[in-house]
């Protein structure tokens, strides 16, 4: 396809790596090379959490590869160098840290919230760091999501409604602990309101993300008036998440809010084919490639056509996806820099889309993962087994590596 604006380019290799020497550019393909062989996927995804348990001195190894490659730094101070370099090439940022699941319990939680409002303090300090991005399952235990998630189940009526009767069946200890996790997130969204930066917040596994949906809408009815500040999460290899989309913008009209919609194709799709097998309940997931596309982008489209009430944020790995949504917004007569529409691809993979974006006048971001090597290594074992397993990604990040390299080769 060919968008309405021909200076869009994925196939610029110069424009995707400038920012990157030769030596990053080798140490990338090298790393690439070794993802493209599951057998090592296999075995590393299994040693490499096993070893940061066992007290195993494997950090120095894992900081040097994968993490270098997918990960902004242990600390905030580390990713902010990583924050400036992509500034220099009108890339933005979206700071994520790291964490899933609690690290000591409540006090855990409480200071992962700690930590996501210095983020949110730190950003609002930087130009070219506009969202940032967390996990409710950093603010609450997953066991306490998975019991809501299992009466809403078994409620009827809207979201909301099968929520709100969750939330009264819960025993006073668990309905207190609740509270506090919608104090804390009100915490957040209240910095990120005042400090003008925008709140990601991620999905998770279908079997906890009911509950998660809901605490978002809660959320955006609360703080997204005026100005988006609140986006949810949509994994489109669930077959489910169009027909939610379009409910979220019901609610939305009903509600007075502005939808905060941040499309993804998704990231558990083995783990959740495995659950529903083992356990003998319909798959939550598309039942092809094909499908998942179409919904993600008929998603695209339908926020595109709804763009004065959604806010979007394409965050896709998908060429075509990301050319659809400018080729939409540019047939509208819409910059690619309109303040309801954002284009992210993760730190470490699709140089070639989020670059020539910038370069055509996108707004566009790395979505840029911190935390110390421990905390972030679920992060870092799904992005491994993404590469092997996404059809092609490994392959086509290859090629375009050895075009820049070969094209700076001849320069030289």
């Amino acid at each position: 396809m060919n968008p309405a604006d021909p200076s869009i380019s994925f196939d610029n290799t110069e424009f995707a790596f400038e920012y990157k020497t030769d030596k990053q550019l080798r140490k990338a393909r090298f790393l690439f090379n070794m993802m493209a062989k599951p057998w090592i996927v296999k075995i590393g995804t299994r040693l490499a959490p096993w070893s940061i348990r066992a007290g195993l001195p494997v950090k120095g190894i894992i900081r040097r590869t994968i993490f270098q490659q997918f990960v902004g730094g242990e600390t905030l101070e580390e990713t902010a160098v990583v924050a400036r370099k992509l500034g220099e090439y009108k890339v933005q940022v979206i700071l994520d840290y790291g964490v899933e699941g609690g690290h000591d319990g409540e006090k855990g939680f409480e200071q992962s919230t700690e930590e996501f409002i210095r983020v949110i303090n730190y950003a609002a300090t930087q130009p070219n760091i506009p969202f940032m991005s967390i996990k409710v399952t950093g603010l609450t235990r997953f066991g306490l999501l998975e019991k809501l998630d299992t009466l809403m189940h078994a409620s009827e009526g809207t979201l909301m409604k099968r929520f709100l009767q969750a939330i009264e069946q819960l025993p006073a200890d668990e309905r207190e602990e609740w509270h506090r996790v919608r104090y804390r997130m009100m915490r957040i969204c209240e910095t990120a309101v005042e400090k003008k930066v925008g709140v990601f917040i991620d999905a998770e596994e279908t079997w906890i993300q009911d509950p998660v949906d809901a605490l978002t809408i809660l959320m955006m009815d609360t703080f997204n008036k005026t100005r988006c500040v609140v986006y949810n999460t949509l994994q489109h290899y669930r077959h489910d998440r169009l027909d939610f989309l379009k409910a979220s913008y019901e609610a939305a009209l009903e509600r007075n809010f502005i939808l905060g919609a941040k499309l993804v194709r998704g990231a558990y799709m083995e783990k959740e084919r495995k659950r529903a097998a083992d356990m003998g309940y319909p798959s939550p997931i598309q039942p092809d490639k094909e499908s998942s596309d179409r919904d993600y982008n008929a998603g695209v489209q339908f926020c595109i056509d709804h763009i004065d009430r959604v806010a979007l944020v394409v965050a896709s790995h998908n060429e075509y996806s990301n050319l659809y949504a400018a080729e939409l917004m540019l047939k509208k007569g819409l910059p690619l820099n309109h303040p309801h529409i954002h284009w992210s691809q993760l730190y470490g993979m699709s140089d070639n889309i989020t670059f020539n974006l910038a370069h055509a006048g996108a707004s566009v971001s790395k979505y840029l993962p911190f935390g110390p090597i421990k905390h972030v290594i679920p992060y870092l074992m799904r992005r491994a087994q993404e590469n092997t397993s996404v059809g092609g990604q490994t392959g086509r990040e290859l090629g375009l590596i050895s075009k820049e390299l070969q094209r700076r080769k001849k320069q030289a």
